[in-house]
């Protein structure tokens, strides 16, 4: 398995893993919620419900934007091989790996540093479509790609 398939499956991993905690979480405020129907009474009693219904709607739209990212991913084809900055594109520049997929923070795999970057983010738009040798300026950094996978 390449260094590329290796980030892939991390970067999906850990979209999973959040996938199933905003779901738990969702799963025990639901069962607050009917908890709370349970045991009091009054305006208390709707303060207390009108909160569990922000929270959820909060975790609602976390796990929607979570599952958009998981989409994007499994779009990408972690085996493909081109010349150009792509979806899927390992990038490797002067100041470090990038591997341009979805926004996630900072990984390590196999001592490597990688920050996972959306195309739509700043510096994922600048690289886009860029090639080995090329230059991507932003906030007046200069990342020079020395090669793409």
């Amino acid at each position: 398995m390449t260094l590329k398939q290796k980030i892939y499956n991390l970067c999906l991993s850990l979209v999973n893993d959040k996938i199933m905690f905003f779901q738990q979480v969702l799963a025990d405020l639901k069962e607050s919620g009917t908890n709370e129907t349970k045991s009091t009474a009054g305006d208390k009693h709707e303060t207390a419900l009108a909160m569990l219904q922000i929270e959820q709607a909060n975790i609602r739209g976390q796990l929607k934007d979570v599952l958009e990212k998981k989409g994007v991913l499994e779009k990408i084809n972690p085996g493909l091989v081109t010349v150009k900055i792509v979806p899927g594109s390992l990038i490797k520049t002067d100041k470090g790996y990038m591997y341009m997929s979805i926004a996630l923070s900072k990984i390590t795999i196999e001592g490597i540093s990688v920050i996972p970057l959306s195309p739509q983010s700043p510096l994922g738009t600048q690289l886009m479509g860029l090639s080995k040798g090329e230059v991507a300026e932003i906030n007046n950094n200069r990342y020079i790609i020395e090669s793409i996978e």
